[in-house]
């Protein structure tokens, strides 16, 4: 049996609800399933209850973006404590960052002539997070683009005509304060970041050292000899290992949950994980 740690909702930049998810995992025959939405977790008491409902372990998620100096990566955070104060703080923060961002993108459109409004970006997106993908979603519906991969190119990636830059924090912050609200912080998708410093792993070992607790080795576009290599490295620096698929429904063409034709992910990485959040104690 299979899980999937890694799956996104109508909470941030997928197409599915936190319950047609919980139901399409069931269909699957998944063991269990964590909502790893960017920037939120409001899709988890949700995901939660339909997981009982129907026999599914659904864990709390989250991805973030952050900063290790000058190179932006992603940490998924697990097990926390979904109503921990400080936590809601500082994801409160990010959230204010995204509305921010979103003002001074449709700003910038405008400003090019293209006419988009918050109202439509709104209507976009729901009651979820808002973010880049749902302006290209726009751009796509009025046919300024004819992709979403021509809408990042061409306007809101970092090479686009109407970026922006949002804050995000450092790494090492970020991964403290998943340890505070009682979770374990993970480096997602981490291809491109090691594919080409896997054969000393100082990369690995720098984040070990200011706190990483484990690293997502199984995911779609991880090739097998990428993932056994990575599995080592984390061995050799006490990292556990997780994965997902990061399914976001029908935005990203043929992908589907783990499980199937999908990528596969062992069901008893989730107790080494519950295992590893045991061990951590932080002080306040």
């Amino acid at each position: 049996m299979t899980i999937d740690l890694h799956v996104h909702s109508t909470m941030s930049d997928g197409t599915m609800s936190p319950t047609e998810l919980v139901d399409l995992a069931q269909k699957k025959g998944l063991r269990a399933i964590a909502l790893t939405d960017h920037d939120t977790f409001a899709g988890y008491a949700e995901a939660s209850r339909r997981g009982s409902a129907v026999g599914l372990e659904v864990l709390s998620g989250i991805e973030l973006s952050v900063r290790l100096q000058d190179s932006h990566l992603h940490l998924l955070g697990y097990l926390f404590d979904c109503e921990d104060q400080v936590f809601l703080g500082r994801i409160e923060k990010l959230q204010q960052a995204r509305d921010l961002r979103n003002e001074e993108i449709i700003a910038k459109l405008n400003a090019l002539g293209i006419t988009i409004t918050s109202a439509e970006l709104a209507h976009v997106s729901g009651s979820g997070q808002t973010g880049r993908p749902h302006i290209a979603q726009l751009l796509l519906h009025k046919k300024i683009v004819r992709s979403m991969d021509e809408a990042f190119d061409t306007y809101l990636g970092q090479s686009g005509s109407v970026y922006v830059s949002r804050f995000s924090y450092e790494v090492k912050e970020a991964i403290d304060f998943v340890h505070q609200a009682g979770g374990v912080a993970v480096l997602a998708h981490p291809y491109h970041l090691l594919k080409d410093d896997l054969e000393n792993g100082a990369l690995l070992g720098q984040l070990k050292d200011i706190g990483l607790d484990g690293v997502e080795a199984y995911y779609p576009t991880h090739i097998r000899k990428f993932r056994k290599q990575l599995i080592k490295l984390a061995e050799k620096y006490g990292l556990f290992i997780t994965g997902g698929s990061d399914y976001h429904g029908t935005i990203r063409q043929g992908t589907s949950l783990a499980g199937g034709k999908g990528v596969s992910v062992p069901e008893h990485l989730v107790g080494i994980m519950r295992r590893a959040k045991d061990k951590i104690t932080v002080k306040y």
